[in-house]
């Protein structure tokens, strides 16, 4: 048996290998992204075959470019067709809620036998006390690094401050070694730095009600400090990179560090093995308010439009359960962590200890909007690159000040 609640549901069916009662010709949609991980596609697309071969459905699987995903699902929404499932990043679910089909018995079983999700991916994929999406995992990143060259300034480990960051920077920089950071409008790496270092100065988009407090002493700071990290510190490549310019950068020895998911490391185990055995991971430094990471989670979607609610809900019932799951986690080799607590266990954790701080990434997880809401109105904020920009504007020449403030305007705006 696979562990499932709905007893008499499709995995107890697919576990026994019968034939559920869906209409023949019943078709299934899922709309992904194109993973940094090869295998984790490849292993999806069996998934759902040999869910389509037992639930007798015919299932297809496309793949599209990440940043492609908001102009299509909202397309979607507005013609009210497109694909049954389609994958939900971050705050997404609050942005597109109205077009959203409600998953709370799938997401509370899972819930039941799994435990409680971590606060992030409930917090991104609840929208008015409904589960607008099926949490299917995190994507942390934590700095990718190379450990004999920060040994060679004296760095016996990668700095837990960002003070200490800095100097190790400067160091790095002198010997044309730089660590690299993205600041183009892509959704992952130029968010985890400006969410990330925003919250771990003290700084927020919003308070606990939602009203805008960018305009701070802090959030100031935090934009300071990244100019002089970008003139110090940092490639200065970055403001046209998107989210696989740092890999391709790390893997040609061009940088020292950046903050990644661990699809540098696995890359470098298959074809660069001589950087993998040099390369250690290692958290955000810490700021004055904390150490954070922007981890909105990823959540996968039953479209309101699609005729095909119950099979969509099935197929993620049976993709959440232990066996299937498992074997996907597996294939994304320590690039996914689980929804719960649960997946902590699993062994691809003790096979390879340098993976160890994505799966402790996700304690140090807050969403776009934090400490307020992961609202519609925070998922505005985060698809517009406002925080982002804001960073971007002061690198390019700006004064810090007028950023902030360039910032404070944009916000108000998404928030009104």
């Amino acid at each position: 048996m696979t562990g499932a609640v709905a007893v008499g549901g499709l995995p107890e069916m697919v576990a026994a290998q019968k034939a559920p009662s869906f209409p023949k010709g019943t078709k299934l949609s899922i709309l992904e992204w194109v993973s940094f991980v090869p295998a984790s596609d490849v292993e999806f697309k069996r998934l759902a075959a040999e869910f389509g071969k037992v639930a007798g459905v015919d299932v297809t699987v496309d793949l599209i470019n990440m940043n492609d995903l908001n102009p299509r699902i909202a397309s979607a929404i507005e013609t009210k067709s497109g694909p049954d499932i389609i994958m939900m990043i971050s705050n997404w679910p609050h942005l597109y809620a109205d077009g959203l089909a409600d998953v709370d018995d799938v997401a509370e079983e899972i819930a039941s036998r799994d435990g409680a999700y971590y606060e992030h991916n409930k917090k991104v994929s609840v929208v008015g006390n409904r589960w607008k999406a099926v949490p299917l995992c995190s994507v942390p990143s934590t700095w990718a690094y190379r450990e004999d060259w920060f040994k060679e300034v004296g760095a016996t480990k990668f700095p837990e401050t960002w003070d200490e960051w800095r100097k190790v920077g400067i160091a790095l920089k002198k010997k044309n070694q730089p660590m690299g950071q993205a600041f183009g409008h892509s959704l992952g790496d130029p968010n985890n730095w400006a969410y990330s270092v925003t919250w771990g100065f003290g700084g927020a988009e919003t308070d606990q009600s939602g009203k805008v407090i960018i305009n701070s002493k802090e959030t100031l700071e935090a934009v300071k400090f990244t100019v002089a990290a970008w003139k110090d510190c940092l490639d200065e490549g970055g403001l046209a990179w998107d989210d696989s310019s740092n890999n391709r950068a790390y893997l040609a020895g061009t940088i020292s560090a950046t903050i990644n998911g661990a699809s540098i490391y696995f890359v470098a185990k298959r074809q660069f093995p001589d950087i993998a055995k040099v390369t250690g991971h290692a958290h955000m430094p810490k700021g004055p308010g904390g150490r954070f990471y922007n981890i909105g989670g990823q959540g996968r979607a039953v479209m309101k439009y699609s005729k095909n609610q119950q099979v969509a809900k099935e197929f993620l019932r049976w993709f959440m359960d232990r066996p299937q799951y498992d074997k996907w986690m597996a294939a994304n080799d320590g690039y996914t962590v689980g929804p719960t607590p649960y997946w902590e266990k699993h062994s691809l954790w003790e096979k390879d200890p340098k993976l160890i701080p994505f799966r402790e990434a996700s304690k140090f997880g807050r969403w776009p909007g934090y400490p307020g809401p992961p609202s519609r109105k925070a998922s505005e904020a985060l698809v517009k690159y406002i925080l982002v920009d804001m960073y971007a504007q002061a690198i390019k020449g700006m004064k810090p000040e007028d950023a902030v403030k360039w910032a404070e305007s944009e916000l108000k705006k998404a928030y009104a």
